[in-house]
């Protein structure tokens, strides 16, 4: 498939107004909670470039109820967006990671919004479990919502996921999207092109498995070392180098070459805590960075799905 000039990969913001017909607004939700990778579950300390925040450096405070979160992010949008429509967006930490009464708790505290339409939970592979599953599917029948689960992955390369400490490897993965199949939810996976321990080859790899499990949506995200975590320990320590960005843009690119054209993207970079960081996005704003890649893109004529030519027994003839 090829894409209109100005618009090389699929994206997000323009696949949500395809599919519900109007712009839609994600409101973030930040709960306190941990993951099985910090309380010995599946191990200690938790992936090497976490900090104590999660994923929730951007959210309001884990003190406020999902009710009041949910309120006061949809009075944002409203007034600056006029927005209507709204996906509530479980973010920070493993949010299938609790008591199954309190994950319901939860759940069920974001469906008395009218305007809320979806909902996108963030969770790890090996959180994945056929209890959780069929009760939001109850909900989904119940109320007709659009439900996906984001899946952190990082890396299909198990080697470093081994080294990141992420406790799962592939194989957990693999066992959470058939799952999540199964139950007719879209997934959304998070990778990120910069590992100082993955090449090229594995930024290929990573489009491939993401497209013969026939993903969703994407999330691409540039590495960022954050003070207090073991990888800061270990950058201070010279013992891995980051690539340039110039590289960084080259793996965008590639990744999204060898990307089925029908996944959507929904990020090429992510952003990084502005605090408390020994790097984050080269020192560059992440919508530079993004214009950097749609730039290349056009410079290279090149698309998303250019090299996806590998599924489906490429090497037969007919």
């Amino acid at each position: 498939m090829m894409f209109e000039k100005t618009n090389r990969y699929r994206q997000y913001s323009e696949h949500l107004v395809k599919k519900f017909g109007q712009k839609v607004y994600k409101l973030p939700v930040n709960l306190p909670g941990s993951c099985p990778n910090r309380d010995g579950t599946v191990g200690r300390g938790g992936c090497i470039f976490c900090d104590e925040e999660g994923a929730g450096f951007e959210c309001l405070p884990n003190t406020l109820s999902v009710k009041q979160q949910i309120q006061k992010n949809r009075e944002f949008f409203v007034k600056r967006f006029n927005a209507k429509k709204f996906i509530v967006y479980f973010q920070a930490f493993t949010n299938t990671y609790m008591p199954l009464e309190q994950f319901k708790e939860n759940i069920r505290a974001a469906l008395n919004e009218e305007d809320v339409i979806g909902i996108s939970i963030s969770t790890r592979p090996d959180c994945i479990n056929d209890v959780y599953l069929d009760f939001l599917k109850d909900i989904q029948n119940q109320r007709g919502l659009d439900i996906n689960i984001e899946l952190g992955l990082q890396t299909v390369n198990y080697h470093t996921l081994t080294k990141v400490n992420r406790g799962h490897t592939l194989a957990e993965f693999i066992d959470a999207v058939q799952r999540i199949k199964q139950r007719n939810f879209e997934i959304c996976v998070h990778i990120i092109l910069n590992l100082p321990w993955d090449n090229l080859l594995d930024v290929i790899e990573n489009a491939k498995i993401l497209s013969a499990m026939d993903i969703h949506y994407v999330k691409l995200h540039s590495l960022y070392v954050v003070k207090g975590t073991v990888l800061a320990d270990m950058y201070e320590r010279d013992e891995f180098s980051i690539i340039s960005l110039e590289e960084y843009i080259t793996r965008v690119v590639t990744f999204l070459e060898y990307l089925n054209p029908d996944t959507v993207v929904q990020r090429l970079v992510g952003k990084g805590p502005q605090d408390n960081q020994l790097f984050s996005n080269w020192s560059t704003s992440w919508w530079k960075i993004k214009q950097s890649i749609e730039k290349a893109l056009e410079e290279k004529d090149t698309w998303q799905g250019k090299k996806c030519n590998y599924l489906n027994g490429k090497a037969l003839n007919f």
